[in-house]
């Protein structure tokens, strides 16, 4: 069983303020330093527990790819230490150690061998390794020509010929076709079934929420807010439009659950209520039944425009459905201040029996990251419960008829 422990970790490069200053920094007798120093990462402490998958998540320039460098060893660090338990597999960079002029197999034989491999136990995966890759003929041209995706079916085919104890991936996995992805992300799920410890850098938030146990938001060099995926993706999503005079807080919601709201607060959510056909509040419907969201509003400030959307997310945090009203070409312009509007929604529950919430955002345009009033999720917890349709599996109801011919 794997394990990663990172302790203070910091990494900072030297910024010189012209060309002649690092040479001058060589040759002065005293030492003395004519550089600034540019921390990309700083202080960062964080445990991945044996079989434990972490997420590591943040914008672009965050330093996420940094962090996984340091960890795997192919970048020092200048503050701090990495102690790493159990055999590593890592796919970071695309292609990272491939020789274009080299053959698919020849830097197979090469990655497998950086891997910790024998030569003759990588002649043994070598069939595995083609047969999960799916490159054909390509496996024998110079890695030169292939694309993107055929260089990454192969570096992960390698990286998971045999059950690591610890998986690192970055990015490379959103790369290529979908089929390969799902392929890959069924494999990582069997790794942690098997006890895998898995490290994982992506921006896909269902394969976070799925597969990860805990997330870490790196902001501006700085471990921000570590958590369940859910808390964490919502505070990330609040995050992306934060501007200037936005404010985005969580606050504990009545059945433990971690809500995140952000926005500028020009107009706020008052109340959010699941309806049936007769117009009386419930928290449960039965799968197929007609309901009514009624969500209603007050704005703070005179609007140019307001649109509202509403989102669905099952259990796990994965959005199920969402629309707004700029989709729904109903766009609200020149709103003024203290006006209360009611928004209703009506459709059919064609939802998988479970638990859902609703989140609820209020803006401009398609989108909350242009102008963000208020983002609210959790804003309403509901059930779904089957009461008179046939036995189903997931989280959508798709009524079916059945023909057979003999």
């Amino acid at each position: 069983m794997g394990q990663i422990t990172v302790s203070h970790l910091g990494k900072a490069y030297r910024q010189y303020p012209a060309r002649s200053s690092r040479l001058l920094e060589w040759l002065d007798p005293r030492g003395k330093p004519r550089h600034q120093l540019h921390w990309v990462l700083q202080d960062i402490n964080f445990t991945v527990n044996p079989g434990e998958a972490v997420a590591i998540i943040g914008i672009n320039g965050a330093g996420k790819s940094t962090l996984l460098k340091m960890i795997t060893g192919t970048t020092r660090p200048t503050t701090g230490t990495v102690q790493i338990t159990g055999r590593v597999a890592a796919m970071l960079e695309l292609g990272m150690g491939f020789h274009p002029d080299f053959t698919g197999r020849q830097n197979a034989h090469m990655a497998g061998q950086l891997l910790g491999y024998s030569a003759e136990q990588m002649a043994g995966l070598m069939p595995q390794i083609e047969a999960f890759a799916e490159i054909g003929e390509y496996i024998d041209h110079p890695v030169r020509v292939y694309s993107s995706g055929m260089q990454m079916r192969l570096a992960f085919s390698v990286a998971s010929a045999q059950r690591p104890d610890v998986l690192i991936v970055d990015e490379a996995l959103s790369v290529g076709d979908a089929y390969f992805q799902h392929k890959s992300f069924n494999r990582i799920r069997e790794f942690r079934q098997q006890g895998t410890t898995l490290l994982l850098v992506s921006h896909d938030k269902s394969a976070i929420q799925s597969i990860c146990d805990r997330a870490i938001l790196l902001n501006a060099g700085q471990l921000a807010l570590q958590g369940r995926p859910e808390e964490v993706m919502d505070y990330y999503n609040a995050m992306l439009a934060e501007k200037e005079n936005q404010q985005v807080r969580q606050q504990q919601a009545a059945d433990g659950k971690i809500q995140t709201i952000s926005g500028n607060g020009d107009a706020t959510v008052e109340a959010v209520m699941l309806l049936d056909e007769n117009g009386e509040r419930i928290e449960c419907a039965g799968v197929a039944q007609p309901v009514q969201l009624r969500i209603v509003i007050r704005t703070h400030a005179d609007l140019p425009e307001l649109v509202i959307g509403c989102l669905i997310k099952d259990r796990l945090g994965q959005s199920i459905f969402g629309t707004n009203s700029h989709h729904l070409q109903q766009v609200l312009v020149n709103v003024r201040k203290g006006k209360t509007v009611t928004f209703d929604f009506n459709f059919n529950a064609n939802l998988g029996f479970g638990t859902y919430s609703v989140a609820v955002a209020l803006h401009t345009s398609d989108n909350h990251i242009a102008s963000n009033y208020e983002w609210r999720d959790l804003a309403l917890i509901f059930q779904v419960v089957n009461l008179d349709k046939p036995a189903f599996v997931g989280v959508a109801w798709l009524p079916t008829t059945l023909v057979i011919t003999q």
